[in-house]
C-alpha cells in the first residue's frame, strides 16, 4: 500500500480547464464511490478554485491514477489525452510532501494562505464520515495540519497571511483610488470568500450589497461585527440583474455550476467597472465590453508573486520545516511496524520466562513467596538481552531491507501477520478508529 496524489491546479491546468474538472461539493461522495476499487482503499478529494486533487491510499498507483482519469472522462466528458497532459502525480514520500505544502500555503496562489487548512479539513471529514478514507489517510491529514501549524507558527509567510479573497478586494480598493471611483461594491455569494471579501472592504470604508439565496449568512456575520450593520445591506439572488449595473466592483463566489451573470445582463456606462470572477467553475460569462475589466483567479498570481520577494526568507524556513516533517512521518510509519514486533518479542519472553517459574514452584525448585522476586530478576535480565537486538530491529526500518529483515524475525519467532495487525499502534493524531 502507498499513498498517491492526482492534482490539477493553477500551476499546470488552465482556469478553462479546471472549471470543467471540478467536482462540486454535492458530487463529492458519488466519485469516491465511482473510483473506489480493489485497489484503492482510502480517497479524499480536495477542490477549490484553485485545484482538484486526489489524496489515495492504494495498492497500485498507476491503475488508481487511470481509474480517476477515465472516471472524469466518462464524468465531465473529457479527453483522456488532456486530462493526462495536465495533471501531475506524487507517489510515496512526494504524495506526503504534497500535501504538506498544501496545507501549509506553500502551493497556493497566495503564499501562505491558511483558508485551505480549513478547505481540507472539510473534505477529510466528509469522506471518513462517509466511510471512503480510513486510519491511513487520517494519519496523513492530521499530521498536515501539525505541520501547517508549525508553518503558521514559525514563519513570517504565516504571519502575513492572505487569500486570493483578500487580495482581489486589495485590488479593488487600489483600482477605486486610482480611477476615483465610489466606495460601493456588490459581493454575490456570501461563502468565506464573500466574508473575506466583505470584512476587507467594510475595514476600509466601503458600502456593500450581498446578494445571495439565504440572509442567514449576513445575519450571522452582522452578529459577530455589529458595528458594520449601516454599511451591509442585502438583496436575493433573485434581484441581481436588476441591481448589478448599480456597483462600480462587483465580487462573485457562487458554488453554481453555471454562470449567473451574461454580458446582456450588464448595460454599457461610460464609468469603469470591474468585476472579479473568485468562483470555479466561473460565475461570469467571458464577455469584451468598454469599460468593464473581468478578473479571474488566475489573474492575481501576477499580483501575489510581486511581494513574494519579501517573503524569501520565510518561504525557505517554511520549506525546510515541511521537509523534515515529511522525514518525521515516514519514519513514525515504518516504526510503526517494527513496534508491535517488538512488543510480541517481549511479550513471547515474558510468558516463556513465567511458564518455568510455575514449573519450578510446581516441583518446589522455589517457593510461592519467592516467585515476586524472580519474576522481577528474570524481567530485567530478558530486558537486558533484548536491548541489543530490540535497537537493531528499529535501526533495520530505515534501511532498504527493512521488509525482508522485518517478515524474517516473524519468522523466526513464528509471529503469524494477523496477530501483528491486532497489535497495531493507532496514531496519537486519530480522532477516531475505524
Amino acid at each position: 500500500m502507498q499513498y498517491y496524489a492526482l492534482s490539477f491546479s493553477y500551476k499546470k491546468t488552465p482556469i478553462v480547464l479546471r472549471e470543467q474538472i471540478a467536482i462540486l461539493q454535492n458530487e463529492f461522495l458519488a466519485f469516491g464511490r465511482a473510483i473506489k476499487d480493489e485497489d484503492l482503499e482510502e480517497v479524499v478529494i480536495v477542490s477549490t478554485c484553485n485545484r482538484t486533487e486526489f489524496y489515495c491510499y492504494t495498492k497500485n498507483p498507476a491503475s488508481t491514477k487511470q481509474k480517476i482519469l477515465s472516471t472524469l472522462c466518462a464524468q465531465k466528458s473529457l479527453s483522456l489525452e488532456l486530462l493526462e497532459e495536465s495533471a501531475e502525480s506524487y507517489q510515496d514520500i512526494e504524495a506526503i510532501h504534497h500535501l504538506f505544502c498544501v496545507a501549509s500555503g506553500l502551493d497556493s496562489i497566495v503564499i501562505g494562505e491558511t483558508q485551505i487548512v480549513g478547505q481540507i479539513k472539510d473534505a477529510y471529514r466528509s469522506f471518513y464520515e462517509a466511510g471512503l478514507c480510513a486510519k491511513a489517510l487520517t494519519r496523513l491529514v492530521h499530521f498536515a495540519f501539525r505541520c501547517a501549524a508549525k508553518v503558521r507558527t514559525h514563519t513570517e509567510i504565516a504571519k502575513n497571511a492572505t487569500s486570493v479573497a483578500s487580495v482581489a478586494a486589495r485590488e479593488a480598493v487600489a483600482l477605486g483610488e486610482g480611477n476615483h471611483l465610489e466606495k460601493r461594491a456588490l459581493i454575490i455569494g456570501f461563502g468565506d470568500i464573500g466574508r473575506l471579501c466583505a470584512k476587507y472592504l467594510l475595514g476600509h470604508g466601503y458600502e456593500v450589497m450581498i446578494c445571495n439565496r439565504s440572509q442567514e449568512g449576513v445575519w450571522n456575520f452582522l452578529e459577530k461585527n455589529p458595528g458594520q450593520k449601516e454599511k451591509i445591506k442585502f438583496h436575493p439572488l433573485q434581484d441581481l440583474s436588476d441591481i448589478i449595473n448599480d456597483f462600480p466592483f462587483v465580487f462573485s463566489a457562487t458554488a453554481s455550476p453555471q454562470t449567473i451573470i451574461q454580458k446582456e445582463m450588464i448595460i454599457p456606462s461610460p464609468k469603469k467597472r470591474f468585476f472579479f470572477d473568485l468562483a470555479l467553475p466561473r460565475d461570469i460569462q467571458t464577455f469584451v465590453l468598454e469599460n468593464v475589466k473581468i478578473y479571474v483567479i488566475d489573474d492575481f498570481d501576477a499580483i501575489v508573486r510581486q511581494n513574494l520577494a519579501s517573503k524569501k526568507e520565510g518561504m525557505y524556513k517554511a520549506f525546510e520545516i515541511v521537509g523534515i516533517a515529511t522525514m518525521e512521518f515516514q519514519k513514525w510509519l515504518q516504526n510503526l511496524d517494527v513496534e508491535p514486533l517488538i512488543k510480541e518479542i517481549r511479550q513471547l519472553a515474558k510468558q516463556a520466562a513465567f511458564k518455568e517459574i510455575k514449573k519450578a514452584i510446581k516441583k518446589r525448585y522455589i517457593t510461592p513467596e519467592q516467585q515476586y522476586t524472580i519474576e522481577k530478576i528474570l524481567h530485567q535480565a530478558f530486558n537486558t538481552f533484548l536491548h541489543t537486538p530490540t535497537q537493531n530491529l528499529r535501526e533495520s526500518v530505515h534501511s532498504q531491507e527493512s521488509d525482508i529483515i522485518l517478515e524474517s524475525v516473524k519468522s523466526f519467532f513464528g509471529i503469524c501477520e494477523e496477530k501483528m495487525l491486532l497489535n497495531t499502534y493507532k496514531c496519537e493524531y486519530d480522532t477516531a478508529t475505524k
